[in-house]
């Protein structure tokens, strides 16, 4: 333990810590020889005084090796291996759109995600909306799915990057889980276990994000895109905005019926399309699946609207399990027994949304989690949210509350009125997509 005591004592002291000593922590950490206490001293310590990037690339791939990574050479993929990885938000659901485009494009999409917690969605609650699907197939069946299918859609088993896992337990209890270089391990070196060939991130900025500020939000897109080139993973990320929710609807279930009809061709909002295409571009150029960006645009649109994006869609929900014929989604999908406007209170344009407070409306109502062990209401949450610069009659619903008992909706609904200000307009833009940062 004097050595990890004295790796600790380096990285106080604001020294640069060698390969080996990162390695020596994670590797003790793994085996439970590393106290929680010296992991949090530790966090702490690269939380204040922040880490190089030789040292956040050691850091990141030791996570990494803490565990499994996928190998897909012996599968004889024939095309390159693809991710996109969100920093959260409300009303995300970008995943389950880009991935089968870009599966029906040539990209191989092993899409490892996560749950919801606080008041941002998750995509795997999302889909355990769709009756019978699984997200927790075995490592044998998921990469038969992302070759047969070309993406498949999954959560984290146990054996990647344990030591990622207990690392932030840690940092959730010691005010550690802002710090950019920990995020920036944590979120690749999961993403380096599924042993990619490149990532596109989408790092998010406004209200509802988790980091706030664009300052903030470009700090740590260029962390992420200096180490996950660092670490021999092509990496590009795009800032976009959550300074209102992406989709029109937020929770699950709602979510997961705007999926439906954004790929079967019914209804593409626009600034849900806008991100779409944005992110779906960049992974097309990352993988070579196109000259430029324009025939990236063009393949995308083309799976589109032929189908072929749906038709990725439908094949992976039943590769994972699901009984539901995905087409007829107005048969299955859950829905809240109440539904009830939320109107404006006075004429104007939409000026201001609270956007965090949005996501967490949704986690009262039961479509979120505060704690990791939550029940889940897949058929609860916000439909129809105006948008920033929308102008709206006094009476007007801002809003479609979907909830379980009147009660709920009653305390919904005060909430989300509180969350939009209207007042006279003055026509100003706002912009989904901030800007590529190109790795």
């Amino acid at each position: 333990m004097t050595r990890i005591t004295e790796i600790i004592r380096k990285k106080r002291d604001r020294q640069m810590l060698a390969t080996a000593d990162i390695e020596a922590f994670i590797a003790g950490v793994t085996r439970g020889e590393v106290s929680d206490s010296q992991i949090a001293a530790l966090a702490m310590a690269i939380c204040i005084n922040g880490m190089q990037v030789d040292e956040l690339v050691a850091l990141t791939l030791a996570m990494r090796d803490s565990g499994d990574v996928l190998q897909w050479a012996h599968l004889g993929l024939h095309g390159p291996l693809l991710d996109k990885h969100s920093t959260g938000g409300v009303g995300d659901l970008t995943s389950l759109l880009l991935g089968p485009m870009v599966a029906a494009c040539g990209g191989y999409v092993p899409m490892i995600s996560g749950r919801g917690l606080g008041h941002t969605g998750g995509t795997l609650d999302k889909l355990e909306a769709i009756p019978g699907y699984s997200v927790t197939p075995s490592v044998g069946h998921f990469q038969q799915v992302v070759k047969t299918v070309g993406v498949a859609i999954a959560g984290q088993t146990d054996r990647l990057a344990p030591a990622d896992k207990r690392i932030y337990s840690v940092r959730d209890v010691t005010a550690t889980v802002e710090s950019v270089p920990l995020i920036t391990a944590s979120i690749l070196s999961k993403k380096l276990c599924a042993g990619l060939d490149a990532l596109v991130m989408d790092v998010k900025t406004g209200s509802g994000a988790f980091m706030p500020t664009l300052d903030q939000s470009v700090s740590l897109a260029e962390s992420i895109v200096h180490v996950g080139n660092g670490a021999g993973m092509r990496t590009r990320a795009v800032l976009t905005d959550m300074s209102q929710s992406l989709a029109p609807s937020a929770g699950n279930a709602l979510e997961v019926q705007v999926a439906l009809n954004y790929l079967m061709g019914k209804r593409r909002p626009a600034r849900l399309h806008q991100v779409t295409m944005a992110l779906a571009e960049q992974m097309l150029l990352l993988g070579s699946l196109a000259a430029d960006a324009a025939e990236a645009q063009q393949k995308l649109l083309q799976v589109l609207d032929s189908g072929a994006a749906f038709e990725c869609f439908d094949r992976m929900c039943h590769a994972m399990g699901s009984r539901a014929d995905i087409a007829s989604y107005d048969h299955w999908l859950p829905k809240a027994p109440v539904v009830r406007p939320v109107p404006a209170v006075q004429s104007g344009q939409v000026v201001s949304i609270d956007c965090r407070a949005l996501g967490y409306v949704v986690v009262t109502l039961g479509g979120g989690r505060l704690y990791p062990d939550d029940r889940i209401d897949h058929r609860v949450g916000l439909s129809g949210l105006a948008e920033l610069g929308q102008s709206l009659e006094a009476g007007e619903p801002v809003a479609w509350v979907h909830a379980a008992s009147d009660a709920d909706a009653d305390r919904a609904c005060e909430r989300v009125r509180e969350a939009y200000t209207l007042m006279t307009g003055s026509g100003i833009e706002y912009p989904s997509v901030i800007g590529p940062l190109v790795g």
